[in-house]
C-alpha cells in the first residue's frame, strides 16, 4: 500500500517528497474536497519536483466543479492535464446516478485523448459499486473513495468496513488500481492495512491543526512509520 499526500504549493512538495510518501497530489484544501489549485501553480509544483529529479507520480484534482458542468469538466481535465501531472482527478458523486454516469462517460473519452484520468467517488452517502462497471472503465487510470464533507471523520468513520472492503474488490476484479482517502489518521493505518488497498491519501493527518494548516515534517514522519508498522503487522498475521 502506497502512501499519498495532498500538497497545496511547491515547498510543501519538496517536504513531502523528502518524507518517504510515494505519491505527491496537488489540491487547494481551504476549496473543497478536492479544491483545484490555479493551473500556474500546478505547473510550478510539477516543474519543481522534476528539476529535484523527483520521479514520485504527481495527481492534481480539477476542483469541485457539478457532475452536470461537462464542459467545465472537460474544459479544467484538459487544462490540468497539460500541466506533466501523471494523473488527473475527478469528484464523482455516486449518489447521483444518472449525472455520474454521464459525467464518468466523459472522463472515459478524455482518457482515449491520453490523459490519465481517476474518477473519486464521494462516499459521504454511500458506494456504489455498479459504477465500476461503466462500459468506460477501462479507459480510467483509477478510481478512489473519498469523503466530501471531512467534519464527518475519517472515511473509516463514514462508510462501513464491509463497503470499503468490497469497493476495493470490485475496484480490482474491474482491473483498476484503487486508492482510499477522506480525513485519514495514522491511527487508521492498521485498518487501512487489512483493506490493502492500491494507496491511501492523506492531508488532515500531516498538517498543524486542520486540513488548511500547513504541512508539518514531525506528523509526516508519524504517519509514514504507522503505516510501514501497520503493512509489517498485515503481512506477519
Amino acid at each position: 500500500m502506497k502512501l499519498l499526500v495532498s500538497v497545496r504549493d511547491a515547498d510543501e512538495a519538496v517536504l513531502a517528497a523528502a518524507g518517504g510518501v510515494s505519491f505527491i497530489d496537488l489540491k487547494e484544501p481551504g476549496q473543497g474536497a478536492l479544491g483545484g489549485l490555479p493551473i500556474d501553480t500546478i505547473r510550478h509544483i510539477v516543474g519543481v519536483l522534476r528539476q529535484r529529479s523527483s520521479r514520485l507520480p504527481i495527481s492534481a484534482t480539477i476542483g469541485d466543479v457539478p457532475m452536470q458542468r461537462l464542459d467545465e469538466i472537460r474544459a479544467r481535465v484538459q487544462a490540468v492535464g497539460s500541466c506533466g501531472v501523471d494523473y488527473v482527478k475527478v469528484g464523482i458523486d455516486p449518489s447521483h446516478m444518472g449525472d455520474a454516469r454521464r459525467a464518468l462517460a466523459l472522463l472515459a473519452g478524455l482518457a482515449g485523448e491520453g490523459l490519465a484520468i481517476v474518477p473519486v467517488f464521494l462516499a459521504d452517502r454511500g458506494l456504489d459499486v455498479d459504477l465500476l462497471q461503466h462500459p468506460g472503465r477501462g479507459h480510467w487510470a483509477g478510481v478512489m473513495a473519498d469523503t466530501a464533507d471531512k467534519r464527518a471523520g475519517s472515511l473509516l468513520d463514514v462508510v462501513a468496513r464491509a463497503a470499503l472492503a468490497r469497493f476495493v474488490s470490485a475496484s480490482r476484479h474491474a482491473g483498476l488500481m484503487v486508492g482510499l482517502a477522506g480525513a485519514l489518521r495514522a491511527s487508521d493505518a492498521a485498518a487501512l492495512a487489512q483493506l490493502a488497498p492500491d494507496f491511501a491519501g492523506f492531508r488532515t493527518a500531516v498538517c498543524r491543526g486542520d486540513r488548511a494548516g500547513a504541512l508539518d515534517a514531525g506528523r509526516l514522519r508519524e504517519l509514514v512509520q504507522a503505516m510501514g508498522e501497520a503493512e509489517r503487522m498485515a503481512a506477519a498475521a
